[in-house]
């Protein structure tokens, strides 16, 4: 295919407006985002995008997980779609360009091509996976997952949230779930633009970050239980604190973590102590542990060790514990070709760039196992992110929609 020209470029006022614009719908109490999966703001930003991309000419697609396939169509009716996008949905406390920039990158290249009368060989299709997050619902990447065949779509649709309100009841809720089966659409490529997440690319001086490869990553949700006690009258021999069991697991996370010092990572950012009151020490404490590293070996270590050790101290304690991995993937290699294409864009246009293997899973991560995917990077500043103060700049966001555009045009294929 031929390569575009170096002086087409995406109308970086018009992205920023656009994201400022998707901001306002679920906006948090510190300047980001609360527009959580299959809230009423979910379906309420859902339904912009949608108007954004009808007025951009595109017919929309919706399947029955609730993923939105805004499409342009290409000159070939027979040549495989190339599939540009990322997620809508918000951590609780997110920040206002996590997955919203991917989206609205992805509608600025159609309405950019729209501007300068460009046809492509080859449909584009911007999409909105859903559950992205996995804030309220996991495991993250939910619906990709379900499309690349990862999961079911009945055992996503029974996932609950901390409420007990099922996955699939919520996206009819909200008026979000369509008829197309997930998975039927084949796709000739996808590529996805993503704010870093992490410090990389802004302390390197860097525009564009080049991502080869994705982390592994898993999470295992512990539960431990012992017995609800006054704290002030139950003598120390006396008690099972439950509280304590966790502090010492997480010891255990933090020491697994750092053997395999520098590239491996580990913590527990999900916490519910029960019950949760002053003068009571923990019957109950349910956790979740995130593991990620490029190593596949490294991963599975990491869960051995964390099982033995978490078994111990339980026994030791006088405490019951259950053990279940609620989410996971294997460390990703993206498609060669599409981070040459990737690359190549970057060089063209001038902007500085380097490899990056991203720390955060990616409807990417999932797709590149049914299609050949790859990602751009833009920096953030301090690395910042799931934050209300993540934050980027308008020309970080234009040289990441810019390499977005070239890689997916020159996939999909200038038609003079």
């Amino acid at each position: 295919m031929p390569a575009p020209g170096e002086n087409l470029k995406i109308n970086g006022d018009r992205l920023w407006d656009s994201l400022m614009e998707m901001a306002k719908i679920g906006p948090g109490v510190a300047g980001g985002n609360n527009r959580q999966t299959l809230t009423d703001e979910d379906g309420e930003g859902r339904a912009l995008f949608q108007r954004w991309c009808e007025a951009a000419g595109c017919t929309m697609g919706l399947d029955t997980m609730g993923n939105m396939f805004a499409r342009r169509e290409g000159t070939d009716p027979d040549a495989l779609p190339v599939y540009v996008g990322s997620h809508l949905d918000t951590q609780p406390t997110g920040g206002k360009y996590d997955g919203v920039l991917g989206v609205l990158g992805g509608l600025e290249i159609v309405r950019t091509l729209n501007d300068l009368n460009i046809k492509t060989k080859h449909p584009i299709v911007v999409v909105n996976w859903t559950n992205e997050e996995g804030t309220r619902y996991a495991p993250a990447m939910l619906s990709s997952g379900v499309f690349a065949g990862i999961h079911t779509e009945n055992w996503a649709k029974d996932r609950v949230d901390a409420d007990g309100k099922r996955f699939g009841d919520e996206l009819k809720r909200i008026g979000w779930e369509g008829d197309e089966p997930v998975g039927a659409r084949k796709m000739h490529a996808m590529f996805e633009l993503h704010i870093e997440q992490g410090p990389i690319l802004e302390a390197e001086g860097k525009d564009i970050g080049v991502v080869t490869h994705g982390q592994g990553l898993s999470w295992t949700q512990i539960t431990v239980t012992g017995k609800d006690a006054h704290t002030g009258s139950t003598p120390m021999p006396m008690r099972r604190n439950a509280g304590l069991g966790m502090a010492r697991i997480l010891e255990k996370v933090d020491e697994i973590a750092w053997s395999h010092a520098p590239h491996a990572v580990g913590a527990a950012g999900h916490i519910d102590v029960f019950p949760n009151s002053r003068n009571v020490i923990p019957g109950k404490v349910v956790f979740t542990v995130d593991f990620r590293s490029p190593e596949h070996a490294v991963i599975l270590d990491m869960e051995a060790r964390l099982k033995a050790a978490a078994e111990e101290i339980c026994r030791d304690m006088g405490l019951d514990l259950e053990m279940e991995k609620v989410g996971g993937f294997d460390p990703v290699t993206f498609d060669s070709g599409c981070v040459t294409a990737v690359r190549n864009a970057a060089e063209r246009l001038g902007y500085s760039h380097m490899n990056l293997i991203s720390g955060a899973g990616h409807d990417a991560c999932w797709i590149n196992q049914v299609a050949p995917t790859a990602m751009v990077m833009c920096p953030c500043v301090d690395g910042l992110s799931h934050n209300e103060a993540e934050e980027i700049s308008r020309d970080w966001a234009t040289a990441g929609a810019d390499v977005l555009m070239h890689a997916v045009v020159e996939t999909a294929g200038i038609v003079e």
